[in-house]
């Protein structure tokens, strides 16, 4: 009997705790929220209209919207954000499935010493090596083309430590039933290893088609012609070129938003699930 009031206690201050963290979620979310919330209320609003802290337009209007589809080459940057992703994507996973599947499970001299190096590029960020890609991107005579939006995107060190850890919790026995039927390593890449990693496939698939659709830094160095602007690039210089046009510069947000938001929240379980099949949690 008197352990209950111990035991009604502990659990008031679980419930307590549960609120208080409730509350910090809701808060943090309202904060993420929020920022998305007004850039899509300042691209319904008129021009006399952008600077009012109303969310809700007086006069909504989708004049904002057909102005940069239809007076700025906004289709050939969208279509060149979709080009770079999609070739980086696809080349990044084929280069990438390999890497992770050999370091995972072939047996050769210098495997952890390489994995170790390409795991420590995740101390190095982009800035800090983007006058020596530079460089090497002339030398290669890339600059201003695709290749060079390309090439230096598709080395990503997170996704083969991913596919790593996902090949390492794959039983060995399929394999070793592989080599019994006299499979080679290509063999067993293809018909064993590449379908059971559909999962982590599509999830990194997802991710860095995200990472490239809101790439910026790198489109900025290496394109100065208009014509092989991204989004994000095209975005900026809008900004400068409309200085007080800020419905025409969250129109044009919101247009390069909402897919991947879409995209985000139909996937973002497979995503979830993927990571933690991987091992990471």
């Amino acid at each position: 009997m008197s352990d209950r009031p111990a035991i009604l206690y502990s659990s008031r201050q679980v419930n307590s705790v549960r609120m208080v963290w409730m509350l910090v979620t809701l808060v943090l979310a309202a904060m993420t929220i929020f920022p998305l919330l007004y850039m899509l209320a300042i691209a319904f609003k008129g021009p006399t209209e952008v600077f009012k802290s109303n969310l809700i337009p007086d006069k909504p209007t989708l004049d904002n919207f057909i102005y940069v589809l239809t007076e700025v080459p906004f289709w050939r940057y969208l279509l060149n954000t979709f080009f770079v992703s999609v070739v980086v994507t696809v080349i990044a996973l084929f280069f990438h499935t390999m890497a992770g599947y050999a370091l995972a499970r072939l047996r050769f001299p210098g495997r952890e010493a390489i994995f170790l190096a390409m795991f420590s590029t995740f101390l190095v960020s982009l800035p800090v090596i983007i006058v020596p890609l530079f460089i090497l991107v002339r030398s290669m005579g890339i600059l201003n083309s695709y290749a060079g939006l390309i090439v230096p995107s598709i080395f990503n060190a997170f996704g083969i430590f991913l596919l790593r850890q996902y090949y390492l919790s794959l039983p060995r026995e399929l394999e070793e039933a592989a080599v019994i039927d006299g499979a080679g390593y290509w063999r067993i890449y293809l018909s064993v290893i590449l379908p059971l990693s559909r999962p982590i496939i599509a999830a990194l698939a997802i991710l860095f088609f995200l990472a490239n659709w809101n790439a910026f830094l790198w489109p900025l160095t290496v394109a100065a012609d208009p014509n092989l602007w991204v989004v994000q690039v095209a975005i900026a210089n809008f900004k400068s070129q409309y200085a007080a046009s800020w419905n025409y510069t969250m129109a044009a947000s919101t247009i390069v938003a909402l897919p991947m938001l879409i995209l985000f929240l139909i996937f973002q379980r497979q995503i979830m699930e993927s990571i933690k099949t991987s091992g990471l949690k």
